[in-house]
């Protein structure tokens, strides 16, 4: 698979394991959210449960990254994964706001 960025090409030519932005970015992201359904539900979690939940949701982004980025060879595409699986989530969303 072609990177566009020669960075991230650089990495993945020399078998680097890279978190790309996307994955990277995304416990800022879970966060945020943590925060809005803490306010939303008018609940306030201790600073353990929050640690908790966004391990959890770290852990499976990572996995998902690792699970769809697996090459034949047995190698991981790190950013190839973190590409298929925000794909995969977002389609899988779309049937929900009526998208599809």
């Amino acid at each position: 698979m072609e990177v566009a960025l020669p960075g991230a090409q650089a990495f993945v030519g020399a078998e680097i394991l890279s978190g790309p932005g996307k994955a990277a970015n995304a416990g800022g992201v879970a966060v945020s959210g943590l925060e809005q359904s803490q306010n939303a539900l008018r609940l306030s979690w201790s600073s353990e449960e929050v640690d908790s939940k966004l391990k959890r949701i770290m852990n499976d982004i990572h996995r998902k990254c690792v699970d769809k980025g697996r090459e034949p060879d047995g190698t991981i595409h790190y950013v190839k994964g973190a590409n298929i699986a925000g794909f995969i989530k977002i389609a899988d969303t779309m049937p929900a706001y009526g998208a599809v």
